[in-house]
């Protein structure tokens, strides 16, 4: 009797603890667009005046960029989801304060390569018309070439009847229009400007002073124990990690990762042309690739990836000179062009040619040239890294946490794009059959679903780098056979372009 009347009084403490928690009112805070304006009585920010004070939620997501706001979205969207309590931690004050983006400055050096899977995942929840509202640009075409100019292939959306390849987007644009998209909800959340200090597995008997109302939670079952670096400490039934490559999740978690560097850096930037850039183009150089992707308005994104020294060389360099080092690259630096008659002439891959004609559409072109450097040069380096388990029991890891890529292809952000929606869709399922949220064997169906796609495509793209990384003889015919086997066979054409476009089918005969 008494243990009963301690409990209930502890679970009204709780609730009256919940009204001091001061609401976020997005008017006072700078406005990206209208639509930034919609306030939220159920979005409040993390506060807490006792050290013993018990903060319970269904879900903590750690970490509040791309992929952690996208995991939030698609939970408050779902019928079977949207009830659930959910913590949101990170330290970036842009999800208080809101981002401010002008249509008069520049493009930001950091954009993703949105595949048309990921745009559609984007529109089912709501947030992509946020996307259109700013810079972006579609592209239905893409060349990709190789510095021997033995090869090269063009794709193009109408080849797989679709309209497009991808939409370039500024991450910040992304971050934003996710941000508007769970401010038009009425999602519990609560956010903590804060940074994970350490987490751990309480005991049962720990667990009883927690708020039967919130769904989800099982009054008598196991929380974690979060301990942020403000001081402040959270109870969550399930722990997200949506928190990097350098996730501390994963690392208290003590999930074991497999990667290596590939002694190599990518240099990103924002250039500008005098005419607008309509198609995404990519080289293969000696060093590395060189890509110039269209961002909208004259503007392109370049990421040239290079070795270390180069890349420090270059990011130093004068802008005027730097800008003849890509026009370079992109034009007759290294070798000569590719000639679109060239299995017409008898050479070395006559054996290729079919009765196929080539459109103006179809014949090799030269990029648009640059005049000028339009954002500062940003150097990071590359690596592959792929987390041995995505899951365990209360802990779940989600995009750059569990996987990193090289950026050759441009599919990081989209793996980890695929990898929120499917655990929303895999703890919705849960919760219509009354599986425990974070039974570990609900999250190993999560975990078995997205290993097999992640690591089938890093596995592709680390097939691409190594292959591309030797200036070999031999090898540099192989690699030509393969561009010009891709442009001149329509099957392999289309299931490349399937694939690469987030089908998440094998790049095979169809």
């Amino acid at each position: 009797m008494n243990s009963l009347i301690i409990r209930r009084k502890l679970a009204e403490h709780i609730r009256r603890l919940k009204f001091p928690q001061r609401t976020l009112c997005t008017d006072a805070a700078p406005k990206v667009s209208s639509s930034h304006s919609v306030q939220s009585s159920n979005d409040h920010v993390g506060q807490q005046s006792f050290r013993n004070e018990v903060h319970p939620y269904d879900i903590a997501i750690v970490g509040g960029g791309m992929v952690g706001m996208a995991l939030a979205c698609s939970l408050a969207r779902m019928p079977l989801t949207k009830h659930l309590k959910v913590a949101i931690i990170d330290s970036n004050p842009a999800l208080l304060k809101g981002l401010c983006i002008k249509k008069e400055d520049p493009p930001d050096p950091r954009v993703s390569t949105v595949t048309p899977a990921t745009i559609s995942l984007f529109k089912d929840i709501g947030a992509w018309k946020y996307v259109e509202q700013h810079r972006h640009a579609y592209f239905d075409q893409m060349q990709v070439w190789d510095y021997t100019g033995l090869g090269y292939t063009k794709y193009n959306a109408r080849d797989v009847h679709k309209d497009i390849l991808g939409c370039v987007v500024e991450n910040k644009v992304l971050h934003s229009s996710l941000l508007s998209c769970i401010q038009d909800t009425d999602f519990q959340k609560t956010i903590y400007p804060s940074r994970l200090s350490s987490m751990t597995l309480q005991p049962r008997n720990l667990s009883m002073g927690v708020d039967s109302t919130s769904s989800g939670l099982n009054e008598r079952g196991n929380l974690a124990k979060l301990d942020l670096s403000d001081g402040n400490s959270l109870y969550a039934k399930l722990v997200v990690g949506a928190d990097g490559s350098k996730s501390r999740v994963r690392e208290l978690a003590g999930f074991k990762t497999t990667g290596w560097n590939y002694s190599q850096n990518a240099i990103i930037c924002t250039v500008e042309h005098s005419v607008e850039n309509r198609c995404a183009w990519q080289r293969f150089l000696p060093a590395g690739p060189i890509a110039l992707l269209p961002i909208g308005d004259n503007f392109s994104n370049i990421v040239w990836t290079m070795n270390p020294k180069e890349a420090t060389d270059r990011k130093s360099l004068a802008e005027d000179d730097f800008v003849k080092d890509v026009n370079y690259a992109l034009d007759y630096g290294f070798g000569p062009h590719p000639k679109s008659s060239t299995l017409g002439s008898g050479g070395i891959f006559s054996w290729f040619k079919t009765d196929v004609n080539l459109s103006p559409d179809e014949c090799f072109k030269v990029p648009p040239k640059l005049v000028k450097l339009a954002s500062e040069r940003m150097v990071f380096p590359l690596s592959l890294m792929h987390a041995n388990d995505y899951a365990s029991k209360h802990v779940v890891l989600i995009g750059d946490a569990a996987h990193t890529v090289h950026p050759l292809a441009g599919q990081g952000v989209n793996l980890g794009f695929g990898d929120a929606f499917a655990l929303s869709r895999i703890i919705s399922e849960g919760i219509a059959v009354g599986t425990d949220i974070a039974e570990v064997l609900l999250l190993k169906k999560y975990e078995a679903e997205r290993k097999s796609a992640n690591v089938t495509m890093m596995a592709i793209l680390d097939g691409f780098q190594k292959a591309y990384s030797i200036d070999f003889g031999p090898l540099n015919i192989l690699r030509a056979a393969a561009f010009n086997g891709a442009r001149y066979i329509p099957p392999l054409k289309r299931s490349i372009i399937s694939y690469a476009s987030g089908d998440q089918r094998f790049p095979i005969f169809s």
